[in-house]
């Protein structure tokens, strides 16, 4: 027994207890699951990802999950994986089993304790889980999910996002709603869900006589594209747009012979003679799904509300990114809470998402006093008069301001990179466009575009495609509005906010069209001109929803009225409601020249918290002190290149991954130095030397024993760990430098007279390296 793997065990002793049990026929499924694959880090790893060994799936409803121990320990240690992993997965029942020995928790009722065999068959299970039998959560469950032949798989929220929408509708629910961050696959839930109840013919007679009606609505036309093209797999004669040209084509009509039907609301409230809408009779939908609900029909004061009003009987989903708050209330409102949720930070800590820095770039420039030097091109400006960031493009044009701005992220960011420029206003957007191409190191003309409403098809096939992985062209994007949502570009690395992002809703849209992961995307940057980053100080930035925030003690600044998509937004200049002639100013030289940028970033607790640098600090203080001792054991391990990578590794794991070390260098202005000097002075407050001085001590005595081929092949180490760091030193280096010095790893053994030879050599050096 004590010699059995945990592979062993669950073939020899627990997979034939479930095969027994009638686990893996009839349709019920035994599966091993990846969980989510670990927070994104620098140098593409990733942190601790979480596997499930058993999942017990059952009606396409996961029922319970069982973690595996070998036999020659106690069942009892898989209790507490079990228990999060099926709060994770949201299944009833938790186990715990080495194969002799079984433990069982219910995750509703809280009642657990040692179980006996027989395991219990799936339908026992289900009817445990599901003592309310209902007819649709039985017909539900009998249609698959849709995965492409098993090309891919459900992630576990989505899954769990799906059967809690259905769950509501097979209970007589007719208005639900899922709040979801950015980038985590609402479209595809929602394709899933009208698979379900297409296949299921659930419609709103409450028998299956007949598939359902099913609309999709958005508010954009590229949102309502991408939902309609990832629902391919629907037949072709169950899908329909109704848009203009299909209303042409049909004489003036609107679409009826169809299954699933993709509009916007602009299309849909307008019409000859009559709306669009009104041409369906009320009942004519089934289910109604609203893309980014909190900017459509669900608003009290929207004149789109006035559609689902209409539509009344249908059963009605909403989707969101965006938590309960005051600026949303209506739409909690309508729908009721959601009935699941998977916030912005889950998906980060998950690695579903990617992680996000942000450079705050102050100025010189950032509010402008007109003094007299400086020329008025156009507009009566007085002498000293004050302009705020929200007046800039609005009230006052200052081009010189603009060019140093856009000057500034070009020059810090790698101009090869997807990037997105939220600007003032459309206006604002062109400007900054043509800004950009006049920088740009790039001799392509279509390096830079603007996407915004006054852009039309021009802007749309420019955006699409910039969202092309392929293409390089257009690189960067300027807008005001437009892209703020439904943006689905999955590389995109910088967003650059020259505007003032004064609603928690947006600012949460506009940093999620950077968090879709990609190959070899790290993580993205935010370059914020405009203190957008503030909004990280409100405690429930990405909270769970909560109820709306009192409007007598905002946390936030009030945002008023929101503009409509796509327009610029122009203040009130006064209690007449005259618009007054912007002002257009060109600084002097000096002006010019004084302009001046400190940026700062902002680190991430591994809460999802916004921490000063001096907090990051010690933070990292006190996670140090947990693992080292002292001095002599941070030296003791460091010099040892294995001992050394395993200790960079719990590092890793506590969040201080490659990139935040080599911002921790930076903090404590030792950018030159080793990171064991970092650590020491962080530690115990030496003052550090740098690499060059570490490997200056090795030259000038540390290799007194090493033969004259060995030695040179040290040197040449040393040298790359002086222009490179320690990372030169790690133990899977060394081959690198055997092939590069002798062809191969084989040929470099027979020069320097074995493997171990050059091995003890290697880590002779590092020890006197580290020995003062």
């Amino acid at each position: 027994m004590y010699d059995e793997t945990e592979a062993d065990t669950r073939a020899e002793r627990i997979d034939p207890v479930l095969a027994n049990a009638g686990w893996g026929k009839n349709g019920s499924k035994v599966r091993r699951e990846v969980i989510c694959p670990g927070r994104i880090r620098s140098g593409g790893t990733r942190g601790k990802g979480l596997s499930a060994d058993y999942i017990l799936i059952h009606k396409g409803q996961k029922l319970a999950v069982l973690e595996a121990k070998r036999a020659g320990v106690s069942h009892r240690n898989g209790v507490g994986q079990a228990k999060d992993y099926a709060t994770r997965l949201g299944a009833r029942y938790a186990y715990a089993s080495n194969g002799l020995n079984w433990y069982q928790i219910d995750m509703v009722s809280g009642a657990e304790g040692e179980m006996k065999l027989p395991f219990p068959s799936p339908d026992e299970l289900w009817e445990r889980t599901f003592a309310d039998r209902n007819e649709w959560r039985e017909r539900f469950g009998a249609v698959d999910f849709e995965t492409d032949g098993g090309k891919w798989e459900l992630r576990y929220y989505q899954h769990k996002a799906i059967n809690a929408a259905l769950e509501a509708l097979a209970k007589g629910d007719h208005r639900i709603l899922l709040t979801l961050a950015t980038g985590t696959g609402k479209t595809s839930i929602a394709f899933q869900i009208a698979w379900k109840l297409f296949h299921a013919k659930w419609n709103l007679s409450g028998e299956p006589v007949r598939r359902p009606r099913i609309l999709f609505l958005a508010d954009r036309n590229i949102l309502a594209d991408q939902a309609y093209n990832a629902f391919s797999a629907f037949p072709n004669d169950a899908v329909t747009r109704i848009d203009p040209g299909t209303i042409r084509k049909n004489h003036g009509k609107p679409p009826k012979n169809a299954s699933l039907f993709f509009t916007i609301f602009q299309t849909y409230i307008t019409g000859e003679g009559q709306p669009v809408y009104t041409q369906y009779p009320p009942d004519f939908f089934d289910f109604i799904v609203i893309d980014e609900c909190h900017r459509g029909g669900a608003k009290d004061e929207s004149e789109w509300r006035q559609v689902l009003e209409y539509f009344e009987p249908a059963a009605q989903l909403g989707l969101t990114a965006t938590p309960k708050r005051k600026h949303n209330a209506d739409t909690y409102a309508y729908f009721g809470e959601p009935v699941y949720t998977y916030a912005l930070r889950d998906g980060i800590e998950d690695g579903f998402l990617t992680p996000f820095k942000v450079r705050q770039m102050a100025s010189t420039i950032d509010e402008y006093v007109y003094d007299g030097s400086d020329e008025v091109i156009a507009g009566d400006i007085e002498e000293g008069e004050a302009f705020a960031e929200g007046d800039f493009n609005t009230r006052i044009v200052i081009e010189e301001r603009e060019l140093s701005r856009v000057k500034e992220f070009m020059r810090q960011i790698d101009q090869r990179q997807k990037t997105l420029v939220f600007c003032a206003t459309q206006d604002h957007a062109a400007m900054v466009r043509d800004l950009i191409n006049q920088v740009k190191e790039s001799s392509n003309p279509n390096y830079c575009h603007r996407v915004t409403a006054e852009d039309g098809a021009v802007g749309e096939q420019h955006l699409r495609d910039f969202q092309d992985n392929e293409k390089t062209i257009p690189t960067i994007l300027t807008t005001s509005q437009k892209l703020s949502t439904g943006v689905d570009a999955r590389n995109v690395r910088h967003i650059v906010l020259m505007r003032p992002i004064r609603s928690m809703i947006e600012f949460k849209q506009i940093i999620g069209r950077g968090t879709r992961t990609y190959e070899g995307k790290d993580f993205f940057t935010i370059w914020d001109f405009v203190k957008a980053h503030e909004n990280f100080n409100d405690p429930e930035w990405d909270g769970e929803p909560l109820a709306p925030e009192p409007s007598a003690e905002p946390r936030t600044p009030p945002t008023g009225p929101q503009p409509e998509p796509d327009e610029p937004h122009e203040p009130d200049d006064g209690a007449d409601n005259i618009p007054r002639e912007k002002v257009v100013v060109k600084l002097s030289d000096g002006s010019v020249r004084n302009i001046s940028y400190i940026a700062a970033t902002t680190y991430w607790s591994p809460e999802g918290k916004p921490i000063s640098a001096a907090e990051f600090l010690e933070r990292l203080f006190g996670d140090l002190k947990g693992i080292v001792a002292d001095e002599d054991q941070l030296r003791a391990v460091w010099s040892d290149p294995d001992n050394r990578e395993r200790f960079l590794d719990q590092l890793s794991d506590r969040g201080y991954d490659q990139d935040r070390l080599e911002d921790i260098r930076s903090l404590v202005d030792a950018v030159d130095s080793d990171l064991f000097d970092v650590l020491s002075y962080i530690l115990f407050m030496h003052e550090p030397i740098t690499r060059h001085e570490r490997a200056d001590i090795v030259r000038a005595g540390g290799m007194t024993e090493a033969d004259n081929e060995i030695k040179d092949l040290l040197l040449s180490i040393l040298k790359a760990y002086e222009a490179r760091g320690e990372s030169e030193l790690a133990t899977k280096k060394l081959g690198t430098f055997l092939t590069a010095r002798y062809g191969s790893v084989s040929e470099g053994k027979s020069k320097l007279g074995g493997l171990n030879t050059v091995k003890n050599a290697f880590r002779d050096m590092q020890v006197t390296l580290y020995s003062n």
